[in-house]
């Protein structure tokens, strides 16, 4: 049998930069910039051909920046090359990122025709001014009219991004936001509390800083956001994802689970035959080199030799991942799920008990109520949720 795999696609660009982003994205890029990208980023695809037959390709997941800012054959260009080198599933989770103010309804048209089944679209707040604030190119209206332009476009998996935290938001603004996008019934929310990173356009405005929520504030926005999205349905089945009965993240349940996957693109992250890495982030660079692999993919090549020749260019902080590091990673990425992890998954994969490795962590935690040992699952209550970020920090070995 095929192993499985998911492929993550990076589009670096977008319209405008949002005062909070630390993505690797570019602003008002040229459409030869664009086209040069696009080409780059299928001669990077085609690069795994002596590989792709060993899996099936699950879930795929584009994202930026603002993949809609391209034109919608840029995007059908990229899902031909991966079907054309990769072993795609009969149903595939395929995921595009798009935002209100770059929604067209003949594209989205063609993404369903391309066979993509589900789309994410970042509202963040229906409030105008807070999006104002933000930097954000749309409005709520905006969105209103790009999720009904899903709908008519025959769309019946659509998630929707909210933040929370934002600088002048309040409990009554984000509850507002929470309530007219229940209204709408997607099948995923996302709600994500901001954090403002050095280097941004935010991290420089302390106006704006001294407005963000206090830290009572942001805890019962937090509250407030599970109390209502479980009144209309929705279950929390990871720390900032809710969804309607299965529609979990098929593509996100990946990372959290240690699956392998692959990102293609400029800066994309990889976890992939034992080894955890990024592309280059410099756009030029990424383009060259690919273009150099397009030149010899038209001739008569050895592709495993080529194939080691580009990822030792494209590629950097490359981390063999040893068996501490994997299991690491399996806790403090499967206690972030509201269903925690396995013991016998864990025994599976490590040969070793849970309980050998973290006994002395989990009965800790558990003393306190902050985690639940079931039968065969090790999970966070509620309460441990809320503080995850100290509990997780436990599950790292001593080296």
């Amino acid at each position: 049998m095929k192993k499985p795999l998911s492929l993550y696609i990076h589009i670096p660009f977008c319209e405008h930069k949002c005062m909070y982003c630390d993505f690797l994205s570019f602003a008002n890029e040229t459409n030869t910039k664009k086209i040069q990208y696009i080409n780059a980023l299928t001669s990077e695809i085609r690069m795994y051909k002596p590989y792709a037959d060993r899996y099936s390709v699950k879930t795929i997941y584009i994202g930026g920046g603002t993949p809609s800012v391209l034109d919608e054959s840029m995007i059908g260009k990229i899902l031909d090359t991966i079907n054309h080198i990769f072993k795609v599933d009969r149903f595939p989770e395929i995921t595009i990122e798009v935002n209100p103010g770059t929604i067209k309804y003949t594209d989205l048209i063609s993404y369903r025709e391309y066979g993509i089944n589900r789309l994410s679209i970042g509202l963040q707040s229906a409030d105008d001014e807070l999006l104002r604030r933000m930097g954000r190119i749309h409005n709520y209206e905006g969105f209103v009219q790009g999720y009904e332009a899903a709908r008519r476009a025959g769309f019946e998996n659509v998630s929707v991004d909210i933040m929370s935290g934002l600088p002048g938001q309040n409990i009554h603004s984000l509850v507002d936001t929470l309530t007219k996008v229940c209204e709408f019934d997607p099948e995923h929310i996302s709600v994500y509390s901001l954090q403002v990173e050095e280097g941004t356009p935010l991290y420089e405005r302390k106006d704006l800083i001294n407005m963000i929520p206090d830290e009572d504030t942001d805890r019962n926005m937090y509250a407030m956001t599970k109390k209502v999205l479980k009144s209309y349905g929705y279950n929390r089945y990871e720390i900032s994802n809710y969804s309607k009965p299965g529609y979990e993240s098929k593509h996100n349940t990946v990372y959290w689970t240690g699956g392998q996957y692959i990102g293609l693109g400029l800066g994309a992250s990889s976890y992939f035959k034992g080894q955890r890495f990024s592309n280059i982030d410099k756009i030029d660079n990424y383009i060259e080199i690919c273009e150099d692999i397009r030149e010899e993919l038209t001739g008569d090549v050895d592709r495993n030799r080529l194939y080691d020749h580009a990822t030792s260019l494209l590629r950097k902080n490359v981390e063999n991942i040893f068996i501490d590091s994997r299991m690491e990673e399996f806790m403090y990425l499967g206690l972030r799920m509201t269903k925690g992890i396995s013991r016998s998954e864990f025994k599976e994969r490590f040969d070793r008990d849970v309980f050998e490795v973290y006994g002395e962590v989990i009965n800790h935690y558990a003393r306190q109520g902050f985690i639940l040992i079931e039968e065969d699952r090790i999970r966070l209550t509620d309460h441990g949720l809320d503080v995850c970020n100290y509990i997780l920090a436990d599950f790292i070995l001593d080296k």
